[in-house]
């Protein structure tokens, strides 16, 4: 009798990097509720697969997400329901009396979470420095809009000071002295 041993070779299994870019505050010991937990940096504008990124991976770590609210004014296309983790869960939106910058979830187990929203189209450096912010675990807890203000007010800084205004040389003021 002979025994034969299994000549196959083994499978790859396919790796799926994280999709999702995401940075959150440490869980704070006294359990106040802080302006932001964290911020989000989206791949794209287009909602329904980013939503649906971002709760299959918050869903495990804060319980069971089931709804989520964004501002019309940042999305063009904003989905009734996205799916996460086999479910479906319905997604709102606000048009007063929140951070346009900022997008909130709700957990049946755990309550309450805002997280800035990083524009798609924001450059690696600004939004490692909005995200890093947003999630910092010390100092004074800034709204969405001032964190996005600051960055904006960064940017207009950072511009190269010219005589001539041209390409890459927007026309600005060369200080005296």
């Amino acid at each position: 009798m002979y025994a034969t041993a299994d000549q196959s070779q083994p499978r790859a299994m396919p790796f799926r990097a994280p999709t999702v870019r995401l940075a959150l505050k440490p869980v704070s010991p006294s359990g106040g509720r802080a302006e932001l937990d964290g911020a989000w940096w989206p791949r794209s504008h287009d909602l329904t697969p980013e939503l649906s990124a971002l709760a299959d991976v918050l869903d495990p770590l804060w319980g069971r997400i089931t709804r989520i609210a964004v501002d019309p004014g940042r999305w063009p296309v904003i989905p009734r329901r996205i799916h996460v983790n086999g479910r479906v869960v319905k997604v709102d939106w606000f048009t007063s009396g929140q951070d346009p910058h900022k997008i909130m979830l709700l957990s049946s187990t755990s309550g309450r979470w805002d997280l800035l929203v990083v524009p798609p189209e924001t450059g690696a450096p600004a939004a490692a420095r909005l995200m890093s912010a947003a999630s910092a675990g010390t100092g004074p807890a800034p709204t969405a809009t001032a964190l996005m203000a600051a960055e904006q007010a960064e940017q207009v800084d950072t511009l190269p000071l010219s005589d001539e205004p041209g390409p890459g040389h927007p026309e600005r003021p060369v200080p005296a002295g």
